[in-house]
């Protein structure tokens, strides 16, 4: 791995690159700042360590003072999946990046079994600068690719966390019916998918379409204001439906126990099932 002082102007800090130090570090730096360089790259300055696809894409943070907090909003909303399935025992992820999901899961989720499916080298290669724990029983990094990993995953899961993207978006072969097809058949009986959509809205809404076609409808949409994204709760159970009261009983003891505005996702998640936000988000004119 090859440090160099920040290249970007009014900045400081360091860039951390996966390269030899015999490279062109000239040309290098070149690509970089002009955004033409195609493996992924840290920058750590004030304090924080951030994967980057490119400068203007921002993958994941960590906070050297608290490198097991989740920095992004939609990772946070992301955990509430535990308000309506409290003791998850087996977790898939689709997609590593800079670990905040896998390393906040495998911390606070010591009975659960932890599977990471991450199909560039290059993102594994930084785990260990994201604090990413070593494989062992009960977690391990899969390199390989999502949808195949699905389609050929032969074991029940509780949750599906989705959030794989690269510096071009979501990987066409997760673009696909076929793919939530095969998510939707891993869950247990009480399963939960968890998807991050970001991107363009006719993307978002192409997504949206296939997840609720494939899970019956029963599909809770959460915006996330503070990263202009959506986060899809999409349950295996076509006649699930939340036990509103008694979750909104347990969100305070688990804010205590994660550190977690539960209180705050109950109620959004509350209101955006009875409001309707997935027909509304559907329906409303793409040039929005």
């Amino acid at each position: 791995m090859l440090e160099l002082p920040n290249p970007f102007g009014g900045e400081g800090g360091v860039i951390r690159l996966l390269e030899t130090r015999q490279c062109d570090r000239e040309a290098i730096v070149g690509r970089i700042l002009a955004g033409t360089y195609a493996k992924p790259f840290v920058i750590e300055d004030d304090g924080a360590r951030a994967l980057y696809f490119s400068r203007a894409f921002i993958q994941s943070e960590m906070r050297l003072a608290d490198p097991y907090a989740l920095e992004f909003a939609y990772t946070r909303k992301m955990m509430g999946f535990l308000l309506f399935l409290p003791e998850p025992r087996a977790i898939l992820q689709l997609g590593l990046g800079g670990g905040s999901l896998a390393k906040y899961c495998h911390r606070h989720l010591a009975a659960a079994r932890i599977t990471v499916v991450e199909i560039d080298p290059d993102v594994i290669a930084f785990r260990d600068q994201f604090l990413v724990p070593p494989d062992d029983a009960r977690f391990r990094v899969v390199r390989g690719d999502a949808a195949q990993y699905v389609a050929q995953c032969e074991d029940d899961h509780d949750v599906v966390l989705i959030d794989a993207f690269d510096r071009d978006g979501v990987a066409p072969s997760l673009c696909t019916r076929e793919f939530y097809r095969d998510v939707r058949g891993l869950l247990g009986r009480k399963g939960v998918m968890v998807a991050n959509l970001v991107g363009r809205k006719e993307e978002r809404l192409a997504h949206l379409e296939m997840i609720r076609t494939v899970f019956d409808g029963n599909v809770i949409l959460l915006p996330i204001a503070d990263d202009g994204n959506y986060v899809a709760f999409a349950f295996r159970d076509p006649a699930f439906e939340p036990r509103w009261r008694w979750i909104d009983g347990q969100a305070k003891a688990m804010h205590a126990r994660y550190g977690l505005d539960f209180p705050a996702f109950a109620g959004k998640l509350e209101r955006s099932r009875k409001r309707g936000t997935l027909r509304r988000e559907m329906s409303a004119p793409s040039s929005r």
